[in-house]
This record gives C-alpha cells, structure tokens and sequence, in this order.
C-alpha cells in the first residue's frame, strides 16, 4: 500500500504595514564653557622636595594661580616661587622649562591652566 501525501493549504498570513519609526528628540544639553587651554604640562615631579618640572606653553609669574589637572590629580593653588635652573625667577616665557614647588603630588602629563 502506498501512501500519498496530502498537500496542505497554508493560510496566507497578512503582514502588517511597516511601522514608521518616530524620531524621538533628544534633549539639549547645557552649553560647556569653551575649554581653556593649558599653558603648561608636567614632566616631572621631585617628592623628596615637592617640585614639578613644567614645560610651559605661554608665560607665568609668580603670584599668579595656577591649576593642575590630571587622571588622579586636581588642585589649584598660587604660584610661590618658581627656578630655572635652580636659579629663582619672578617670570618665565613660553618654551622654558620651570621648576614649580607644588602644595600636593602631581604626575607627569598632568596639565596645568591659569586659573
């Protein structure tokens, strides 16, 4: 005896109309202050004495403040006395190399802004 297969008739499943997709509107965020630029970045930092060397991007003196920003590290404080070559100055220029006695541990690449 042979069996035949049956055909079975599927019923045609309507597809229902592509939904539109709402744009949803995002909320505006509050508007930043413009960042400000470094002026100078830490290369490196003596603890015995608590001193950073910075390599400044443009000039500073001292009675100026200063903050330092970094991953771990974020103070501000004002500028007491700063060396070029272990020969104290009242001002630096852009370009020079300074060292900066600094109230807590910096680290190198932290930034340092006017503040």
């Amino acid at each position: 005896m042979v069996l035949k297969k049956k055909k079975v008739k599927r019923k045609a499943v309507k597809k229902s109309p592509a939904k539109k997709k709402t744009a949803k509107k995002k909320a505006k965020a509050p508007r930043r202050k413009a960042k400000e630029k470094p002026i100078g970045i830490v290369t490196h930092y003596f603890p015995q004495v608590r001193a950073a060397v910075i390599k400044l991007k443009a000039p500073l003196s001292v009675g100026g403040a200063v903050k330092i920003k970094g991953h771990t590290t974020d103070f501000i404080q004002q500028v007491g006395s700063m060396q070029v070559d272990r020969v104290p100055i009242q001002s630096a220029k852009k370009g020079q190399e300074i060292g900066l006695m600094v109230d807590s541990r910096v680290r190198q690449h932290d930034l340092v802004f006017k503040a």
